[in-house]
């Protein structure tokens, strides 16, 4: 009866991104491992229970129950048992987890250094070492039934090239998947993901006949902003009609994939960069949702010169002029959203305070002047 908690073992998109732009910077090796059955390696300390599966009932005693000693796929308390089983281990080997996200573990010794990022059982292993890398991984070979996949190619849906001037991430063939299942394949391509007239409201005309096609459709985009920062603002857009989607939401959605269509190479790239100076550059839409008139800001976080992290989001603020809606949005924008990532980066040794780019001048100089709020 005790399952009403589920918990997963994964990764921040952010947290990925910078680890894998400090490898570049770096030169560090980078390799992809994959664990194989890894929530049968999980341990219970409390009592499950299950009914006796297919193929394997005892006609002799069919109302009997099999008690569990490991943990079993299917199961909510099976990924927080293999976390644990898996971190205890790692904690022994020397590697400790960033607070701020507990999928990242961090190895110093000396002069050596790995970064390890755990999700589910993905795992991308970055050390400053080819030694150091074979050592860890003979280390968990050990322990549990372990595939090396070899240099990092393909993660999460995500096709990895590394070649002399940096790293791509591509989702060319997700893409292609999305395209062909909202049926689009022979449609135009559109040269932008929206359209430059006035934004939706929250009813229109007619109601769409579909409502999970529609919001099946939109988590698939919302998966692909993982690398395509181009679409982000679009894909919260029609995120906001979800729950109540109307036609005219409907084109605008396929508008998006028909943007896709034409930018099926466009890829994100991660690029060797000698500083790990935080920059970030924010911005507010003033009354930018129809209906309720609240603000939609957006944010993107570069290190150095790679992209690292960005996000956009509709508020529950309401404000009387641009200048407002920008004054409120910048810090309360950057120290909930943009403040937050940068503070679980405390791996990273950052020689300098983040700056904070925004496009409005009356809100730049409030900000300077406090006696004028």
């Amino acid at each position: 009866m005790d399952c009403g908690e589920t918990f997963s073992s994964v990764i921040k998109p952010a947290t990925i991104r910078t680890v894998l732009s400090l490898g570049l910077s770096k030169a560090l090796s980078i390799y992809q491992l994959d664990i194989k059955n890894a929530f049968l390696d999980g341990e219970f300390k409390g009592t499950v229970y299950m009914y006796q599966p297919l193929g394997y009932r005892d006609p002799d005693r069919l109302n009997h129950v099999c008690l569990l000693k490991k943990s079993l796929y299917g199961l909510k308390q099976a990924s927080q048992a293999w976390y644990k089983q898996f971190t205890d281990y790692f904690h022994t080997l020397g590697f400790s987890h960033i607070n701020t996200d507990h999928s990242l573990f961090v190895y110093r010794q000396c002069t050596s250094m790995a970064y390890f990022l755990l999700y589910v059982d993905n795992i991308i292993l970055i050390a400053f070492s080819d030694e150091l890398c074979r050592s860890i991984i003979l280390l968990l070979s050990s322990k549990f039934a372990m595939k090396d996949l070899g240099p990092l190619s393909y993660f999460l849906v995500i096709a990895i090239t590394r070649h002399t001037g940096g790293l791509f991430l591509s989702r060319k063939k997700y893409v292609a998947e999305i395209i062909d299942q909202a049926g689009m394949s022979s449609h135009k391509p559109s040269l932008t993901p929206i359209s430059p007239k006035p934004k939706l409201g929250a009813t229109m005309s007619i109601p769409f006949v579909d409502p999970s096609l529609y919001q099946s459709h939109v988590g698939a985009l919302l998966y692909l902003t993982f690398t395509r920062p181009d679409i982000t603002f679009v894909v919260q857009h029609v995120c906001l009609s979800m729950h109540d989607p109307w036609d005219e939401h409907m084109n605008d959605l396929k508008r998006i994939v028909r943007y896709l269509q034409g930018t099926l190479d466009y890829r994100l790239h991660l690029y060797p960069s000698s500083t790990t100076t935080l920059i970030s550059f924010t911005d507010v839409d003033w009354r930018g949702w129809p209906d309720t008139r609240h603000l939609t800001l957006g944010y993107c976080v570069f290190m150095g010169d790679n992209l690292i992290s960005w996000s956009t989001k509709c508020q529950a603020t309401l404000s009387l002029s641009s200048a407002e809606a920008e004054y409120r949005g910048l810090p309360m924008w950057f120290l909930s959203r943009v403040g937050c990532e940068t503070c679980f980066w405390n791996f990273i040794p950052i020689p300098q305070a983040t700056f904070i780019n925004c496009d409005n001048v009356i809100t730049i100089y409030q900000d300077g002047n406090p006696i004028q709020d």
